[in-house]
């Protein structure tokens, strides 16, 4: 798996899985919890080694569980999880370091390779006052490297300003029709790697069109095309498929290359 190298010298895979539907009845984000490793356990079989989870997903035990059960060496993994950005997690410097805590716990892990202050809270100086708490709980060993999750352009310049360890990586939507192109632009001037959640969801018919007709040349899917232009500008992709299949096509992405043409039609999607 190619990976990238984060501001701090740790190495991100390219691609991992998000989960937020993993280990739940119906595979639905607010079912029951049932302890089910099915996706994980194919996706480790795969290869992939980066896995995205987070307190709100209410599931940290279910990847700590399929961990468990792989046998991986764990310094082969790099699993990112996430703080909520509301009082119950961020209140107090007591709060956030409850919330690491049950996270190392509950993944059954000694140090989270990736931590991410989940979304921004309602102004700049809360942001500054939670990241202030991790910061330390990266110097004593509990957290590899911090980020966050769903930061525009102001929110992301004001921690820039306020912060000593510049966050790692900047977690946010990004798609056809919605590459944000303006914050990820801004996160790669200053050392932010960018990371894609839902990098495959809300394509449009129109969209899927113009994507397969470049994939076919490759003989890939509008899908992989998407992952492979995402890569190529050096952001890192989260796609989930509760399917083997799917999982597996994820990961043909890397014997092929766009051309400049073919960017810039897609990135006008």
């Amino acid at each position: 798996m190619q990976t990238f190298t984060l501001n701090k010298g740790l190495r991100i895979p390219v691609m991992g899985t998000g989960t937020n539907t993993y280990g739940k009845v119906n595979r639905d984000y607010m079912g029951d919890i049932n302890n089910d490793t099915t996706e994980l356990e194919s996706a480790f079989a795969l290869g992939y080694t980066l896995i995205d989870t987070a307190i709100s997903y209410r599931n940290e035990g279910v990847v700590g569980l399929a961990i468990k059960r792989s046998g991986l060496d764990r310094d082969t993994l790099f699993i990112t999880s996430k703080i909520p950005a509301d009082d119950l997690h961020t209140k107090d410097e007591a709060c956030i370091r409850r919330a690491v805590n049950e996270s190392l716990k509950a993944l059954d892990l000694d140090v989270i390779d990736l931590y991410l202050l989940h979304r921004p809270l309602e102004n700049n100086e809360d942001n500054v006052r939670v990241w202030t708490v991790l910061e330390a709980l990266v110097q004593e060993g509990k957290l590899r490297s911090i980020g966050v999750s769903n930061f525009d352009v102001n929110q992301l310049d004001y921690l820039l300003k306020h912060c000593t360890l510049i966050p790692v990586v900047n977690q946010i939507e990004s798609h056809p029709g919605l590459w944000n192109d303006e914050i990820i632009e801004f996160c790669q001037k200053n050392n932010v790697f960018v990371e894609a959640w839902g990098p495959v969801k809300k394509v449009s018919d129109e969209a899927k069109f113009v994507l397969d007709s470049i994939g076919s040349k490759y003989g890939k899917t509008w899908a992989q095309v998407i992952l492979r232009y995402q890569i190529e500008r050096n952001v890192i992709v989260i796609p989930k498929s509760h399917k083997v299949d799917n999982q597996k096509a994820n990961l043909e992405i890397f014997d092929f290359n766009l051309t400049s043409e073919e960017k810039t039609l897609i990135q006008k999607l």
